[in-house]
């Protein structure tokens, strides 16, 4: 009963402060149907059926989901549930892990079709992308070393790839968007909030003319 009257004044005054249609639309609108606060709770990537999403902006996971193709090759800095999403729409994803820890814990999760390259950070773990020997439709840096990541790895996309870069809005990342504009690249930046966390960042991507998302 304490507990009830205590939500009924909480509401009442958002009510009053002209607040409370903004937080109905909030708890019965976008972020409970994209499942941000079951990813909340769970802290895990996950949408409202608790299944595994990539750790980008909700406007970006709508623009990119109807464009993957069952033929791409992706690859991938940082591993988690974004490379079970992919795995599961994609022919094959690599991705590249310096926490052998981690890789230990996500490696049973992923299906046939998916893998994880333990590398130290460094050298190692920026090349790891070369070490495969494929091209790459869709190149993800999202893990460490993004600058380094992200100008080694542009060599690595098929002649249609696109680049994708999170957290995009970071100051740090910016030689990272200078060096890929030099290289022809255009952006489309995708702010908005993401799973778990509850403030706004960006995802990026980048392309060329003819690229393989149809941007």
């Amino acid at each position: 009963m304490i507990l009830r009257k205590i939500k009924t004044s909480a509401w009442n005054l958002l009510n009053r402060t002209g607040l409370g249609g903004s937080v109905q639309l909030y708890m019965g609108g976008a972020l409970k149907q994209y499942g941000w606060f079951r990813s909340y709770h769970t802290k895990q990537s996950v949408d409202l059926n608790g299944d595994p999403l990539p750790w980008y902006t909700y406007p970006f996971i709508l623009f990119l989901k109807p464009r993957i193709k069952p033929e791409f090759v992706v690859f991938e800095y940082g591993s988690g549930n974004s490379t079970r999403w992919y795995a599961a729409q994609v022919h094959h994803i690599t991705a590249v892990e310096h926490d052998t820890e981690w890789i230990k814990l996500i490696s049973p999760k992923l299906p046939s079709n998916a893998k994880v390259l333990d590398k130290p950070l460094g050298d190692a773990y920026v090349k790891a992308v070369q070490s495969t020997g494929e091209h790459y439709n869709i190149i993800i840096v999202d893990g460490r070393n993004r600058v380094k990541c992200a100008n080694f790895a542009v060599d690595y996309l098929t002649a249609d790839g696109v680049l994708i870069l999170d957290n995009s809005e970071r100051e740090w990342y910016s030689k990272a968007k200078e060096y890929l504009k030099e290289r022809g690249f255009r952006r489309l930046d995708f702010i908005g909030m993401a799973p778990i966390v509850g403030i706004e960042t960006c995802t990026s991507v980048f392309y060329r003319d003819g690229n393989c998302l149809g941007i």
